[in-house]
């Protein structure tokens, strides 16, 4: 089972940048789907980009051409640059994986790990 390990939240002034970074161990990460999620204070969690085994790319509308997703499998982790970020984009930040990528666009999954918060204020 995956055992996700994300970091590199904070606490930053909106147009400000931030790199998190999600380590994912119990799993063959190379072949594993892997994506990053966010979940808002009342609302649900959302998809916010997801990366394929061979490198393919969603991102969801609201972070298009400011955050990037990518991976390193050398180094069983996943990450996520974000740019220009926004107040809106405050929330607990997760990732997950799973060989099958319609459940990674769906965020379907039983357990999650800790999530690493971010913070966009003035």
């Amino acid at each position: 089972q995956v055992q996700p390990v994300e970091s590199g939240g904070g606490l930053v002034h909106p147009g400000g940048s931030l790199r998190l970074s999600c380590t994912a161990s119990g799993i063959i990460f190379s072949r594993n789907h892997m994506g990053w999620y966010r979940q808002a204070p009342g609302k649900e969690r959302e998809l916010v980009a997801a990366i394929t085994n061979g490198g393919t790319i969603n991102y969801a509308d609201s972070v298009k051409g400011r955050f990037t997703i990518s991976r390193d499998n050398a180094k069983n982790t996943v990450y996520l640059q974000m740019n220009s970020l926004k107040p809106e984009d405050t929330a607990v930040y997760y990732c997950n994986a799973d060989y099958n990528w319609s459940k990674i666009l769906r965020a379907d999954f039983g357990s999650w790990g800790q999530g690493t918060q971010v913070t966009v204020s003035s």
